[in-house]
């Protein structure tokens, strides 16, 4: 019989392969817990999975789940961190525009006017409860966004990311692709 030579590239493929057939829907559930985002925390699994592969002393490895795991919250890390880093645009012009008063409408218009508040109802209803909250106390109450992260207590930063990301679902609610 002729013994089974064991490289290690390929203990690290058995390694990976194994921890990507055993650990797979627990770690899928456990990103997505954590990122809220099945589609990112796909994307983190599978940047795990090659980072266990590229891992050059393998032989190290002890506790492949552990390893794994940890590989995993070091990615969600960076994930939060890029995403804090990302540049958020603001188009105030987008904002006027979306957020259309009933008021607007001419007031010989009664049909028109209640079709209008109608269909701001409806856009607001769709927003996340956060971003909702964010776009109605700049628009409505006119509040400047320290005032809003004051009065919902998160940054300035996030109020504005917020609803530049509320716009942008007015927007595509309104008029999409």
């Amino acid at each position: 019989m002729s013994k089974r030579i064991t490289t290690p590239a390929t203990r690290r493929d058995s390694i990976a392969g194994t921890a990507c057939e055993q650990y797979h829907v627990d770690l899928q559930r456990f990103l997505t817990r954590r990122l809220r985002s099945a589609q990112q925390a796909q994307d983190l699994a599978q940047e795990a999975y090659l980072r266990l592969l590229r891992v050059e002393r393998i032989e190290l490895i002890r506790k492949p789940k552990a390893y794994l795991y940890r590989i995993a919250v070091n990615l969600i890390s960076e994930f939060r961190l890029r995403e804090q880093r990302e540049p958020v645009t603001f188009d105030s012009d987008a904002l006027d525009q979306a957020a259309l008063t009933a008021s607007d409408a001419p007031a010989d218009e009664q049909g028109e006017r209640t079709a209008n508040e109608q269909q701001i109802e409806t856009l607001l209803e769709q927003l996340p409860p956060l971003y909702r909250a964010i776009f109605v106390l700049r628009k409505r109450d006119g509040l400047s966004y320290q005032e809003i992260a004051q009065q919902l207590e998160i940054s300035a930063h996030t109020v504005k990311k917020y609803l530049a990301r509320a716009v942008a679902l007015c927007r595509h609610a309104r008029w999409p692709d």
